[in-house]
């Protein structure tokens, strides 16, 4: 039997105006921080951010270019060993953050993380996922330890548009089930372990705050506001699916955003629309009772989650053979299964979630 292993970041902090912790924060590690961050965060935090690091020995902000390339990262990593960077601070979406995370790499410094969207769960670990120019997956790389403080202010979070906060809970729903599958089929986890009994809590914990307080939060980020129920789901949607992931590994819905990727359609749309509908071809793939299958499309319509591969505008048998392919040979997590499984499943599942979508 493997050992167990569990990480996770070295300080969590979130709620409205949690960004004035941030000067004092990157102090405990540096004095010379480098800010990534892309244009359109520039526009609407740079002033904040640079206030609130007033009282650092200097500041550089670095425009992140719209996708976490190795270009991009090496491009970055250059500007931040010229600036005599001590710290990094990634500010924005996940591939911004991802960047960040790739410069952290390469200079070896410490690493704060500031999401502006509550869209996935890559805040907290320390897998940066980069992507070809044509925003196909690339690689995984890994840091060597979580980020070093994780800063979620929610005021932040409400203002953007209500899409990234329903794809945060597209990428967190998946992780009971995900983590379950890992946990039972003897697989590992991103720290190279078995999933601790913790992790397993974690992901159901995750789950049932989504189903309580999903709908209601989506309905109050729509009014651009953070009441209790949309702090609950966000530490869902960032900590709690992050630790689940990390530590408690990943199955199927996730492995088919290998597949996904390569089709343009469905690569534009956010990582978590993809796992969302990656999960409901795990559920069938796991053999999903039909009244617990409705149950979950239902919540799936009510927060407008897709619900088959012709919700992205392609059709399911034009790319089904292909995507299954594609994440089949290259996604190595995707046999952390107890079912027998093989392409054949998978693109029957597939071809149900088009049969049960065309039925609504």
């Amino acid at each position: 039997m493997s050992v167990r292993a569990f990480g996770s970041p070295a300080r969590y902090i979130q709620g409205p105006d949690a960004l004035s912790e941030l000067g004092a924060l990157v102090r405990l590690h540096g004095q010379r921080p480098f800010v990534v961050a892309d244009t359109i965060v520039m526009d609407l935090l740079g002033a904040r951010l640079e206030a609130e690091l007033v009282e650092a020995e200097t500041v550089t902000f670095a425009t992140f270019g719209g996708e976490c390339t190795a270009a991009e990262i090496d491009k970055l990593a250059a500007a931040a060993r010229a600036a005599g960077a001590d710290v990094v601070i990634g500010v924005g979406g996940g591939k911004a953050i991802d960047t960040a995370k790739g410069v952290r790499i390469a200079l070896r410094t410490p690493l704060v993380i500031v999401p502006t969207i509550a869209s996935n769960d890559s805040p907290t670990s320390r897998l940066v996922v980069v992507y070809t120019a044509d925003h196909v997956l690339s690689e995984v790389r890994l840091m060597d330890a979580n980020p070093d403080a994780v800063l979620v202010d929610t005021s932040i979070i409400v203002q953007a548009p209500a899409r990234f906060f329903v794809a945060g809970i597209g990428d967190a729903l998946s992780k009971k089930f995900e983590v379950e599958q890992c946990a039972a089929a003897g697989g590992l986890n991103f720290f190279k372990g078995r999933p601790t009994s913790l992790a397993v809590t974690i992901a159901d914990a995750c789950y049932r705050a989504i189903r309580a307080d999903g709908e209601a939060a989506v309905a109050a980020v729509a009014h651009k506001t953070a009441d209790d129920g949309v702090e609950r789901v966000v530490e869902a949607t960032i900590l709690l699916s992050g630790l689940a992931f990390e530590s408690g590994g990943l199955s199927i819905a996730h492995s088919l955003t290998r597949g996904f990727s390569t089709v343009p359609e469905v690569a534009r749309a956010l990582h978590g629309e993809q796992v969302a509908l990656g999960l409901l071809v795990q559920l069938l793939a796991e053999g999903r009772e039909a009244d617990f299958m409705a149950d979950m499309l239902a919540f799936y319509a009510r927060l407008n989650l897709p619900r088959a591969l012709e919700d992205f505008g392609v059709e399911t048998e034009a790319v089904v053979e292909g995507i299954v392919s594609v994440s089949w040979d290259t996604a190595p997590y995707i046999r952390n299964f107890v079912q027998p499984l093989s392409k054949e499943r998978l693109a029957d599942a597939f071809r149900t979630l088009a049969g049960l979508r065309r039925a609504e």
